[in-house]
């Protein structure tokens, strides 16, 4: 099957101008050309068997020798134009627009209800953490920025350190992967501070965090200082060293720098945030099975992903439920988040747990989470006068910790003093290094204005 499609103009191809002036969809000429493109196509391939969709643009949002980015509502409209043209020549096939991220999904949704498929091509955040960070109204640059610099400097200097001899340095692929899991593990630790650093303190915040990182692992997966037996603890998908590690260390730095003025200010968002956000979480619901799986051996591949899957929607609908029952309404952030705990607690047992098992494990911490989210969030903040932004405490750090625990009547064999030390190792560890970076981190100064792009980026919404 192919998706039969034209770059309508895209590029100023078919519009019949050049580069430099580039394709301007307000242009009944320009229209018309790419129009008669767009017709001679269908009336050519409509009956072909191999058909399967016709495709508009190829991340023609982006503005390359064309007019979409600086005027997106013309061409929004102009697509809706060809897809209702399209479906009078041919109303057997569906029509979808390629668009580069996520950019206007407002307008989209405004303007071109013609359009039966929108497809993303989706380049920002690291398997949708960007995404699902962006749901501060206005400090969306910021979080994807954020997000960008910590997954590019914690790689490399994850492969770097393991390279010369600290943790598992058994191949190429291998360090990569382990590398990508510390990245995992540092964005929910900035989630905890997120809107309160400036970009520098984010690169910072990488280079401190990877070595605490690879010294908890090494301890507790390795038998680091040999407090912990190699092989003792069973953390497959990083329930204790990413999830949890991530969610105690980002505490830690927001307990000792966290400021009054932080702490007494509300943290804004609107629909357009939360939509960019859930699309955060659909993209991590969908990667999540592949990330647990990374390392499995190959014959328990099949058996991993799906105990991941059966756990995250375990944890999605209890979500939907705990949510309603204690809010009276459904909560889109409880949506966001809590629909994910069953990726994070599953994962110490996801290549040995049943899959009665892992519904079950889903199930225990969607609640968990949701009941964190809605209940316990507040309070916390209360007591530890400390604002956790994205919520990891109860997303990553509590079914984070229960996997771990879970991990005990599930796995057989399992040697039940190791597994405890490893849970008890990763917190202490967690707790004093987050607290340490949280007292350098303001040496690079304060961010002036938290939660908002303004004092950073050009073109800002103040």
């Amino acid at each position: 099957m192919v998706l039969m499609g034209d770059l309508l103009g895209t590029y100023s191809i078919g519009s019949g101008v050049s580069w430099y002036r580039g394709t301007n969809y307000a242009d009944p000429v320009q229209q018309e050309r790419l129009k008669a493109r767009v017709r001679k196509m269908v009336e050519a391939y409509k009956d072909e068997p191999y058909i399967l969709v016709w495709m508009l643009g190829n991340e023609t949002n982006y503005g390359v020798a064309n007019s979409s980015k600086r005027f997106p509502r013309p061409f929004y409209s102009f697509v809706n134009e060809v897809a209702k043209m399209i479906k009078e020549i041919d109303p057997n096939h569906p029509v979808a627009l390629c668009n580069g991220d996520a950019l206007y999904l407002d307008i989209f949704s405004e303007l071109c209800p013609d359009v039966d498929i929108l497809g993303m091509n989706s380049y920002r955040g690291w398997h949708g953490f960007g995404f699902l960070m962006v749901f501060v109204r206005k400090y969306g640059r910021s979080a994807l920025t954020a997000t960008f610099l910590l997954v590019s400097t914690s790689l490399p200097l994850y492969m770097l350190v393991n390279r010369v001899g600290l943790g598992d340095a058994d191949g190429e692929i291998r360090r990569l992967i382990l590398a990508e899991f510390g990245a995992a593990s540092l964005l929910i630790a900035a989630g905890a501070v997120l809107g309160r650093l400036k970009m520098q303190q984010y690169v910072l915040l990488g280079l401190l965090f990877v070595p605490f990182y690879m010294l908890n692992e090494w301890i507790v997966l390795n038998g680091g200082l040999g407090l912990i037996k190699a092989g003792g603890v069973v953390d497959t998908g990083g329930s204790i060293v990413i999830h949890a590690f991530g969610a105690i260390f980002g505490l830690g730095v927001a307990l000792t720098m966290t400021t009054k003025q932080e702490f007494e200010k509300t943290i804004e968002t609107d629909s357009t945030s939360d939509r960019y956000s859930m699309l955060g979480s659909m993209m991590l619901w969908i990667f999540w099975p592949s990330f647990c799986a990374a390392l499995v051996p190959p014959a328990q591949m099949p058996h991993t992903v799906v105990n991941v899957i059966l756990a995250l929607c375990g944890s999605t609908l209890t979500t939907y439920l705990v949510s309603v029952s204690i809010r009276k309404k459904i909560s889109i952030a409880d949506i966001a988040n809590a629909a994910l705990a069953g990726g994070v607690a599953i994962g110490s047992t996801c290549a040995d747990a049943s899959h009665t098992m892992a519904v079950i494990i889903g199930i225990m911490a969607g609640g968990l989470s949701t009941f964190g989210f809605a209940v316990i969030q507040s309070r916390q903040q209360k007591l530890m006068k400390i604002i956790d932004t994205c919520g990891v405490t109860n997303l990553h750090g509590l079914p984070g910790l229960m996997g771990g625990l879970v991990a005990l009547p599930v796995v057989k064999g399992l040697h039940m003093e190791s597994q405890l030390m490893g849970i008890l190792v990763t917190v202490v560890v967690a707790v004093i290094t987050g607290m340490i970076t949280g007292k350098v981190l303001p040496l690079l100064g304060r961010k002036l204005e938290a939660y908002d792009d303004a004092d950073e980026f050009l073109d800002a919404e103040n």
